[in-house]
């Protein structure tokens, strides 16, 4: 039997987020070359473009001792060229981990049921769960401790937004989601999370207005109006999301020591303003930095027991 695969931080408990939490803090601040993972290999299979998943992936396989092997959306044809179960066992046959960037979440959990190796999900439409554990691991950086801390999300309802509904409910954060009208995050999603919320000292209110979702917060974050895929909605998304722009006007209703956080890439001028991304409440490349650290912990959680060895591996 294979490890967990790490396709959603609903599937990964609170205990297992806060040891990977732990990691990642001390892999950053011991950061040298290892050899934890001398002779494994990660594959990456791609159908989206990347700067931050690609690039930390790459490093921190490479400063744990291990190997990378990328394919992009030309060379494998996820589910066109080659059916995914099938890129899934023969991808088993070579590596010990998958991380899979999709457009639809099912190929990711396709991929997951066929792999014989750990499935990383590095980015679908449903959750971002690396992203989120960065975010969290930025959060407790700055803050010290996560427990109490109010964090704002203000924009679309997206992926993004589900991961840090399944990871801040898990650690204590009382999450505040703004989002326009038929833009929120899914219902199910929601009611998941305000369950565990209040199971684990925090709190979830999604509203429709981000100056009252933004008023006292400890930290302000937002996404980009438009996702990748979404490009057709672009014109309509910007009129919608007009009012829910990180800018000093919003900014100046959170706490005076608020900090600023986005996933990057930015649509500098759209979600957020060139004064916030780059001012001194932004811990926005703190944040871009802390997916290597994030993910280096989310590798050794899942491959630092071994996988059971496989025919022809």
């Amino acid at each position: 039997m294979k490890h967990a695969d790490f396709l959603s931080l609903r599937d990964v408990t609170a205990e297992d987020i806060h040891h990977m939490l732990d990691h990642a803090l001390t892999l950053k601040i011991e950061r040298r070359m290892r050899k934890d993972l001398h002779g494994q290999s990660l594959a990456l299979v791609f159908q989206k473009p990347s700067l931050r998943t690609r690039g930390s992936f790459d490093v921190a396989m490479y400063e744990l001792g291990g190997h990378v092997v990328y394919f992009g959306p030309d060379e494998v044809g996820l589910g066109k060229r080659e059916s995914i179960p099938d890129v899934a066992r023969v991808l088993s046959e070579y590596v010990q981990v998958i991380a899979a960037r999709t457009y639809r979440h099912e190929d990711v959990e396709v991929m997951a049921r066929y792999a014989s190796v750990p499935v990383i999900n590095a980015l679908s439409d449903f959750c971002h769960p690396c992203q989120a554990m960065a975010d969290l691991l930025t959060l407790r950086e700055h803050f010290g401790s996560l427990r109490g801390i109010t964090l704002t999300y203000v924009g679309d309802g997206n992926n993004v937004c589900h991961a840090l509904l399944f990871g801040c409910s898990r650690v204590g954060i009382h999450l505040r989601v703004a989002s326009p009208v038929g833009y929120e995050p899914r219902a199910q999603v929601v009611a998941y999370a305000q369950e565990e919320a209040s199971r684990h000292g925090g709190s979830v209110t999604v509203l429709n207005d981000p100056r009252e979702a933004a008023r006292s917060a400890d930290a302000l974050y937002t996404d980009v109006w438009t996702s990748m895929g979404q490009e057709e909605e672009a014109v309509r998304r910007r009129r919608v999301f007009a009012e829910y722009r990180i800018d000093q006007t919003l900014l100046s209703l959170a706490r005076p020591d608020a900090v600023v956080l986005h996933d990057l890439p930015a649509h500098r001028g759209e979600e957020i303003t060139d004064d916030v991304i780059d001012g001194p409440q932004s811990i926005v490349f703190q944040q871009a930095g802390n997916r290597l650290h994030a993910q280096k912990a989310i590798l050794l959680w899942l491959l630092a027991n071994g996988v059971e060895a496989r025919p022809g591996s």
